[in-house]
């Protein structure tokens, strides 16, 4: 169990990265916070009485505070980030205690373990703003989505940005085959299949293939395996968690597993070839994905049909344009990947698309 309380008191100065402080001296609760914290992959600093100075108290990312350790530390300055850990859950003074010392979290073992786990694996990675995730999907098949997802990842990774493009549709063929990498070292997602709970973020970068400056999560070529949505959230989530930007290149149908990856999804593009076919399948998908994303944008893959263009194929659909994007040519035959040309259209688009996605995120 994990109850919030209110707390104003003022932020802490400059934290240390990855190491919690532990205050108690009860020897079993200890045992337990330690075993929690090596799940996490921290390793915290363990006082058995006090703060011993304010430099410790104040400069900890995390302080776990067994219920025992109440008095010692009612009188150490106001900060955040403190959790006061107890064991009984009919214990109705716990709240008060809390307040005492200005815990912003009161926390029953065994109950709240899997939150304390990933609150201290977040202290542990160092976790800041979440990554920009952007879908893409095709307004009907063959449309692009993913040549255009592959663009815009080369295009964010080439500007310097930690970069994570994942393929979400396993009868897609492959990302890492459209990149020129299907040989390279690292995992799948039929290796995630079996995950459980928190995947660590650092963790799951180094075990990616790295192609163009990029991390990609790529389906393999063997018999279908099936990725229970859980793993899903899991390692979307831990990918997310270290910063910069995700792609996703979405099927167009929603399953379960989808469900969990349009979840965290912050903006949406839908790309749409200018022709009356594919906005009236487009509109289908428009129907579907728009129920779950909160942002869904069109981008128009030229050229288009003779009396349309991209403002006109955004209107029949209702959404808003995030702009046009031309067919691009060569790409196969010159090995590049899409989005490798830098005076290309698609590198043109890409380049524009996170100017554009990342002053509007720092605005908010």
């Amino acid at each position: 169990m994990v109850r919030a309380i209110t707390d104003d008191g003022p932020p802490a100065a400059e934290r240390r990265q990855g190491r919690p402080l532990i205050i108690t001296e009860d020897a079993e609760l200890l045992d337990d916070l330690l075993r929690l914290c090596a799940a996490a992959g921290a390793a915290p600093e363990v006082h058995h009485g006090g703060p011993q100075g304010r430099d410790s108290w104040e400069s900890a990312p995390l302080v776990l505070v067994g219920d025992d350790a109440v008095r010692r530390v009612r009188g150490a300055v106001r900060r955040r980030d403190v959790v006061l850990v107890g064991r009984d859950q009919d214990d109705s003074g716990v709240w008060r205690r809390a307040v005492e010392i200005g815990a912003e979290h009161v926390l029953v073992l065994p109950d709240g373990e899997q939150w304390l786990v990933d609150r201290i694996a977040d202290v542990a990675e160092g976790v800041g703003r979440p990554a920009l995730t952007v879908g893409v999907v095709g307004g009907r098949g063959g449309a692009g989505a993913s040549t255009l997802a592959c663009a815009l990842a080369v295009a964010s990774a080439r500007q310097g940005r930690r970069t994570l493009l994942v393929d979400a549709d396993p009868l897609g063929g492959g990302l890492d085959v459209l990149l020129g990498g299907e040989a390279a070292e690292g995992l799948r997602w039929p290796d995630f299949a079996a995950s459980r709970g928190r995947v660590g973020g650092g963790a799951l970068e180094e075990s990616l293939p790295e192609l163009h400056a990029l991390r990609v999560l790529s389906w393999d070529r063997g018999a279908t395996v099936a990725v229970p949505p859980q793993a899903v959230r899991a390692v979307l989530a831990a990918g997310r968690r270290r910063g910069g930007a995700v792609v996703v290149d979405l099927p167009r149908r929603i399953d379960d597993g989808v469900a969990e990856v349009l979840a965290q999804i912050d903006v949406g593009l839908l790309v749409v070839p200018g022709e009356l076919r594919a906005i009236a399948a487009a509109g289908r998908v428009a129907s579907a994905f728009g129920m779950v994303l909160r942002d869904l944008r069109v981008v128009v893959r030229g050229p288009s049909a003779p009396g349309l263009d991209d403002r006109e194929v955004a209107r029949l659909l209702g959404l808003p344009l995030a702009g046009e994007v031309p067919v691009e040519t060569g790409l196969l035959e010159a090995g590049a990947p899409p989005g490798g040309a830098v005076r290309g259209p698609l590198a043109r688009f890409g380049q524009e698309f996170w100017d554009r996605a990342l002053a509007g995120a720092e605005a908010t």
